[in-house]
């Protein structure tokens, strides 16, 4: 196995060595130390001594000595038991490890956190990502980061695995909030943040792997696939945002698309739908049209009056007006955003101001459309958006 292949296998099986270490002996922060020492361990042994029969018990063994050692306080023990190659314990039960990754993941997404700790958190113990690569990701000072984390887990100290179900859609959204900061940037220079779609894609798909019955789930990684085919084409060469209708679809990932489309398709059919499920319908919808003018805005449009009735939220109903102009005219994609204008949650953010500026276009209002590009210019913190308004702004 080459040292790319080990590297790979040990990002994989950390987020479960730590789940099992966490649901045996607590203490969060020991369990993350132990297993750091563990990883570090492995990446010098097994290139050069060969990868264990088991290598998530091999884990496991030696994380679970360097607390034990920890808590005794031999440094000369833990650092002979690091240094020697183990095989699981013969009681080891390797087949929670899977299990764990999913309680860990419940964890990092407790409802006594914060979204942005829940994020943090999770990239830090289930994603691998170091603290200074979180905080890069986000924009804030390392210090920072690392004082979120730590609060995190100060918060979470004692509360044990959680093992309720329903659980499942606040780690499904936490997962979402990462792939769309990735995807779509909420401020600074780059328009998307490759690191964090990608892992977010990663980590959805261990979830998939640990429940391929739930139909978010799948719902959750094929709207990623589906969305994520566009990246290489949301930019031009000097990073400048490219709209949808403007992309090179050719340049589309034609892998991830069929997959996705695979994927949703066999859970449509196979279980009732939810809202994740609905967005990837119609991220399926976009990537097959081979146009914009070709895409079939009416199927589209059926989908987000759907998705209005089972989940309300402005951000669909921003959605649902474009669908509704490209169906019904600009006018009528106008009078719904109306509805918008009086909702808090939205009414000051500049999404609206833009939708309302491409419908205004449409309709051939262009000076009222600039007006509401430059607005949404100002209001948002994203470079590439904010440049592209403002070129729409004086076009």
């Amino acid at each position: 196995m080459s040292d790319r292949e080990i590297e790979d296998l040990l990002r994989r099986l950390a987020p479960r060595v730590l789940g099992t270490l966490v649901r045996r002996h607590g203490q969060f922060d020991a369990c993350e130390d132990a297993v750091q020492e563990a990883l570090l361990a492995a990446s010098v042994q097994w290139p050069a001594e060969g990868v264990p029969k088991e290598p998530a018990g091999w884990l496991v063994t030696v994380a679970g000595r360097r607390l034990t050692d920890q808590w005794r306080s031999e440094s000369a023990r833990r650092q002979r038991e690091l240094t020697v190659s183990v095989e699981p314990a013969p009681d080891e039960d390797l087949t929670r490890h899977v299990d764990d990754t999913l309680k860990l993941l419940f964890l990092c997404c407790h409802p006594e956190l914060s979204a942005p700790s829940q994020v943090a958190l999770t990239l830090r113990a289930v994603g691998g990502l170091t603290t200074a690569e979180i905080a890069s990701a986000f924009l804030v000072p390392e210090s920072t980061m690392a004082q979120r984390i730590s609060r995190a887990k100060q918060k979470i100290k004692g509360l044990g695995f959680p093992d309720s179900p329903e659980r499942l859609p606040t780690v499904l959204h936490v997962l979402y909030l990462i792939f769309n900061e990735g995807y779509n940037a909420s401020s600074g220079a780059d328009l998307q943040r490759v690191e964090l779609t990608e892992e977010a894609i990663r980590l959805t798909r261990e979830v998939h792997t640990l429940v391929p019955e739930d139909g978010e789930v799948a719902g959750l990684l094929a709207l990623m696939l589906l969305t994520d085919a566009r990246r290489a084409t949301r930019t031009a060469p000097d990073g400048a945002l490219v709209p949808l209708a403007e992309q090179d679809r050719s340049r589309w990932d034609r892998a991830r698309i069929e997959e996705g489309v695979a994927l949703i398709t066999r859970t449509l059919a196979e279980s009732p739908p939810g809202p994740y499920q609905l967005q990837a319908a119609i991220a399926a919808i976009h990537d097959e049209a081979p146009s914009t003018e070709e895409t079939d805005w009416a199927q589209i449009l059926i989908l987000y009056k759907i998705m209005d009735r089972m989940a309300p939220n402005p951000m669909v109903t921003l959605s649902r007006a474009i669908a509704t102009a490209m169906v019904r005219g600009p006018r009528a994609g106008l009078d719904l955003l109306a509805e918008l204008d009086v909702d808090k949650r939205v009414a000051s953010h500049y999404r609206l101001d833009a939708v309302r500026a491409h419908l205004l276009d449409l309709a051939g209002e262009h000076e009222q459309a600039r007006v509401h590009y430059r607005r949404a210019a100002k209001r948002t913190f994203s470079l590439p958006e904010r440049e592209y308004l403002m070129r729409k702004a004086s076009g």
